[in-house]
């Protein structure tokens, strides 16, 4: 139940705190002899990604045939696919990522989404995000029940962030998170400061009772001590290492500021980011590129900034199902089940196309028309969790799943 919210909208940040906080929450984030974290990021695709034409099984005459128009064609063809093992093959707009596959550092997990069918954008992104899919009633998301489960004794205030406006599912429930659009709201001098956030507090007084009164000054100076965390990294001054060229657009400045929380030892575990525009009913083609040119341009820049801390973090992407396997009359997709996450990192297994593929004749598909769900979202995340992360009770994170280690796609070196 919540029981406290402030959202800080005019300095681009909002902290949801639940429960009693402890206090002095910024003294491990301000730490500056603290030990580098291992952290996941999460990069949610919202609106349904093709991963037949991100990762696609170029050389299966079935693929063609069902898509006559927006296959991508062979390698060596123009604009053709980038070969990944003889079957599989990258987009072309994902060419730096293709640097990344090839130095084990990048792998793909094809078939994968939710054993719930639903072809809602809401209720699948909301199953995702809860963790429980085909349940509505749940309250919080898996990231925040992770968090919960693994309590600190000195909280960070940055433990778990999103890039985003407001928090996501994957983050609300009990345990603290921070949503913040942007850092360099918290750059100018002398902001936040105790007079500021005194200024904050006497906004509510008078107006409310004396224990939400209280409450609303705890949650207003937790706020704070996080704004002062982001103030310490500076963020109008940083510069990203040689070579990382994010791209112009709000996934590339998202994860450009991602990559300065982590490289500025703020104590990062979770960090989650979005990227929509992947409802692609009509003209699929131009308009997939144009998102896959900033996705692989953003991740590549992502990898390259970190240099070396790369080792202590995973990054996946999620998106709520996948695509038709047939085009439609518009040259377009409609909703599907089965898409592909691609996962980047140290510690990746990679230049591997993990999952069971299922094949694309017409008895493989799911009620005829779509790639079918061989792997469990869920799978995929426990594996990340406690491979990378070190949990080591997942049942509450995921209720109602049977977990089981064997069902890992394998996307981590031992």
């Amino acid at each position: 139940m919540t029981t406290r919210r402030v959202f800080l909208k005019a300095g681009g940040i909002s902290l949801v705190t639940f429960g009693a906080v402890p206090k002095l929450l910024v003294r491990a984030a301000l730490a500056a002899e603290a030990p580098r974290r291992r952290s996941l990021v999460v990069l949610f695709q919202r609106g349904a990604c093709d991963g037949l034409n991100v990762v696609a099984p170029w050389s299966d005459p079935d693929y063609r045939a069902a898509r006559p128009t927006i296959a991508l064609a062979a390698p060596g063809q123009a604009d053709g696919v980038l070969d990944l093992d003889g079957h599989f093959g990258l987009h072309p707009a994902l060419a730096p990522l293709l640097p990344l596959w090839k130095d084990g550092r990048l792998a793909a997990v094809h078939a994968i989404g939710s054993p719930d069918a639903t072809r809602s954008h809401f209720d699948a992104q909301d199953f995702m995000e809860s963790g429980t899919p085909g349940r509505k009633a749940t309250e919080d998301g898996w990231m925040n029940r992770f968090l919960t489960g693994r309590p600190e004794p000195e909280p960070r205030p940055l433990r778990a962030v999103s890039l985003t406006q407001t928090l996501p599912r994957s983050l609300q429930g009990t345990a603290p998170a921070v949503a913040m659009a942007n850092l360099r709201s918290f750059s100018i001098p002398g902001i936040p400061d105790k007079g500021a956030a005194r200024g904050f507090e006497d906004m509510y007084a008078g107006a409310v009772g004396d224990a939400l009164q209280d409450s609303l000054e705890a949650t207003s100076r937790e706020a704070f001590d996080a704004m002062e965390a982001l103030h310490r990294a500076n963020p109008a001054q940083y510069t990203p290492a040689p070579g990382a060229d994010y791209p112009r657009g709000p996934l590339g400045d998202a994860l450009r500021q991602l990559a300065q929380l982590l490289k500025s030892d703020l104590g990062v575990e979770l960090a989650f980011l979005e990227a929509g525009g992947w409802d692609h009913h009509v003209a699929e083609a131009a308009q997939l590129r144009q998102r896959l040119g900033e996705l692989g341009g953003a991740l590549a820049a992502f990898h390259a900034d970190l240099g070396s801390r790369m080792d202590d973090v995973v990054l996946v992407t999620l998106t709520e199902f996948g695509r038709t396997v047939r085009e439609n009359g518009s040259r377009g997709t409609d909703h599907g089940h089965g898409s592909v996450s691609l996962v980047l990192g140290g510690r990746v297994r990679g230049g591997s196309v993990h999952g069971r593929w299922p094949g694309m004749r017409p008895k493989d598909l799911y009620e005829g028309r779509d790639l079918p769900v061989t792997t469990d979202f869920r799978d995929l995340l426990a594996e990340l969790l406690s491979g990378h992360l070190g949990a080591t009770d997942l049942g509450p994170v995921f209720p109602g799943y049977a977990l089981d280690p064997r069902r890992h796609p394998g996307v981590l070196r031992a």
